[in-house]
């Protein structure tokens, strides 16, 4: 694919980071609220933070998921980073798609039965705090980029190194 110019690639990450960070907070938002249903003996405050997290569940969700996992899969295929040439990128891609999945398949259905029920169980808080390990796991790998090429990385590196010297030579011999 054609690598994305300056200006679009800034714009995009800009707005992966954000998404990104949105999707983190709302976590630790439906986290907070879980924990307030489940530990709380008032059943009002119980139902309140039930009926809060199916809010943030119907509008949120998904849609701050999949942006996410689209802008970071746009990002990975349109920059030098490549989905699968680096173990850093690879590693986010696959822990997003996993937890974009959870998201839907699991989170979502036990947020919308806590809310009919107006309780929270232990599930309700695990769910989230695993999300949020893992969310923040992902940004220290975004930061850091811990890990050095994949093996087609390497294959791709080292091919790309031989035909520049191939070529570099060929260049001295014509001048």
């Amino acid at each position: 694919m054609k690598p994305l110019k300056r200006r679009p690639r800034r714009s995009l990450l800009v707005a992966h980071v954000a998404v990104s960070v949105s999707w983190l907070g709302l976590t630790v938002g439906l986290l907070t609220l879980a924990l307030a249903a489940f530990a709380t003996g008032d059943l009002a405050t119980a139902q309140a933070a039930t009926r809060a997290m199916k809010i943030f569940s119907d509008w949120l969700v998904v849609p701050v998921a999949l942006l996410s996992l689209i802008s970071g899969l746009v990002l990975s295929l349109r920059t030098r980073w490549g989905l699968a040439l680096h173990r850093w990128v690879w590693t986010k891609f696959w822990l997003t798609l996993i937890t974009t999945a959870l998201s839907v398949l699991s989170l979502r259905p036990g947020i919308n039965e806590a809310a009919e029920l107006g309780r929270a169980d232990i599930n309700l808080v695990v769910a989230p705090s695993v999300a949020t390990a893992t969310y923040l796991f992902i940004t220290a790998v975004s930061v850091l980029k811990p890990w050095g090429p994949t093996r087609r990385g390497r294959r791709l590196r080292i091919s790309a190194s031989s035909v520049k010297a191939v070529d570099e030579r060929s260049s001295r011999r014509t001048a």
